[in-house]
């Protein structure tokens, strides 16, 4: 299926010389994934909520300074090649071009909504992630901002005093309440308000209830419910207690998935590839294959690395973060790290990976231990 197939001609396009008063009014009224930014009728590239979540952007700044780039998709390329452009360019919208002329945009839901008769081949539990990143209730949003920016997710899930799942506050509830709540306020006014709302509790802020999943669920009814519901995402807990936080699922990761290969070497994907100074797919590919052949009972299915960069910066080089997760035949393992440049942060990653990857090993020849003790003992 070619990609024209499905592209839309319809999107929300504004000039780089807008301010980003106009772009936060675009979103509320709207709600698009992203927004086109054009300069002089030339693409210059795209403008999504999640950057508006940067502190002490007046609105009367330019579009263009929070202008980032987005994969150029051709109207002949495929749906598999695009869904993986979209994944590892961090994006959810992108543009398409037909001889070099802006034709169209193609969305994460455009793709899914065309490939959603197919989702029911595959489960929740091949495909979410463990372990997600979440805030307490009585946190203040202030810091549910941070924590959204510095794990470079969209997304958390919230819990009260005893770990349990009462809602979800993503980057679409932040913008929209914080320009809600400022709007009410005369200009003057607007930085003590905006400190003010800082301080609110997550609860004030969050969808409640959350809207869950389980790991046997097909993914095409999962993904039903966030078209339905108009979510990105939805929290993964045990069919026996929604209270349970056990991973979180988005359409993200769908589009990961589809993106699979079948190639025989390991199907690595890279989110926000942009941020690769001195390495290469390659060398992270091998780097990651030779964990894996440490332990040859785990079969890696995937891996994803993601690269997220910090506006901390060392003689010029950027705080870089790095998550690296492998979809195995025993479940899922990870590590992280932060370095300056994306090699140092691989590579922090890489060491806090490979200690997991033998834990997991240690934990294995300990119940096979085990079990052979209890199979001697039986045998008394």
């Amino acid at each position: 299926m070619d990609i024209a197939d499905i592209a839309t001609t319809d999107y929300t396009e504004l000039e780089a010389e807008s301010n980003l008063g106009k772009a936060r009014s675009v979103f509320e009224e709207e709600n698009p994934k992203g927004i086109i930014v054009t300069k002089a009728g030339e693409y210059e590239g795209v403008i999504t909520q999640k950057q508006l979540l940067r502190s002490h952007i007046e609105d009367h700044t330019k579009v263009e300074t929070l202008t980032k780039s987005a994969p150029k998709v051709e109207r002949t390329d495929n749906v598999r090649d695009v869904a993986r452009a979209l994944v590892e360019g961090g994006t959810k919208v992108a543009p398409v071009f037909e001889s070099g002329s802006l034709w169209g945009v193609i969305s994460q839901d455009l793709i899914l909504e065309a490939v959603l008769e197919n989702l029911d081949t595959l489960t929740v539990e091949q495909i979410y992630t463990e372990n997600p990143i979440s805030i307490a209730e009585d946190a203040t949003l202030g810091q549910a901002i941070n924590r959204l920016r510095e794990h470079g997710v969209s997304r958390l899930p919230v819990v009260d005093e005893d770990g349990f799942l009462t809602g979800v506050v993503t980057t679409h509830d932040v913008v929209e309440f914080a320009t809600r709540n400022v709007e009410k306020t005369t200009r003057g006014d607007r930085s003590g308000e905006g400190d003010r709302l800082l301080d609110l509790p997550v609860y004030d802020v969050m969808s409640s209830p959350a809207a869950t999943t389980t790991l046997d669920e097909s993914v095409r009814d999962a993904v039903e419910r966030m078209f339905e519901k108009d979510y990105s995402g939805l929290v993964v807990t045990p069919e026996d207690d929604d209270r349970v936080v056990g991973g979180v699922v988005t359409k993200t990761d769908v589009l990961r998935a589809l993106s699979y290969t079948e190639e025989d070497v390991m199907d690595v994907q890279i989110t926000n590839v942009n941020l690769l100074d001195t390495l290469s797919r390659e060398s992270i590919r091998s780097s990651i294959e030779e964990i894996a052949e440490k332990y040859g009972k785990m079969r890696v299915r995937h891996a994803h690395v993601r690269f997220h960069e910090h506006k901390e910066k060392l003689r010029g080089t950027p705080l870089i973060q790095c998550k690296i997760r492998l979809r195995t035949n025993r479940g899922q393992v990870a590590g992280s790290g932060e370095g300056y440049g994306a090699e140092q942060a691989f590579s922090v990653a890489r060491d806090k990976l490979e200690r997991n990857v033998l834990e997991v090993k240690g934990v294995e020849s300990d119940r096979e231990y085990e079990g052979q003790l209890l199979r001697k003992l039986g045998e008394l």
